[in-house]
């Protein structure tokens, strides 16, 4: 039983590592901040596939604002 979850857990892992962040929404970002946010309180809020995710949307959203030039209404950032 236990060696099921182990392979199941590493799955998920994986899958959410290989699967590319969908950070359409800055909402999702917010969302995810918060969870890791929550998760560095207090263990057990969140499985360690939702975390990783959340943590590869922070990535991205990171990388993509390191690239902008421009704010969401098209303003030069300052």
């Amino acid at each position: 039983m236990m060696m099921v979850m182990r392979t199941m857990l590493i799955a998920a892992t994986l899958a959410a590592i290989t699967l590319p962040a969908r950070a359409e929404d800055r909402s999702v970002l917010q969302n995810c901040k918060a969870m890791v946010a929550r998760a560095e309180k207090g263990p057990g809020s969140a499985s360690e596939a939702e975390l990783t995710r959340c943590r590869q949307v922070i990535r991205e959203w990171a990388l993509r604002d390191a690239r902008t030039t421009v704010d969401e209404q098209g303003r030069p950032l300052k």
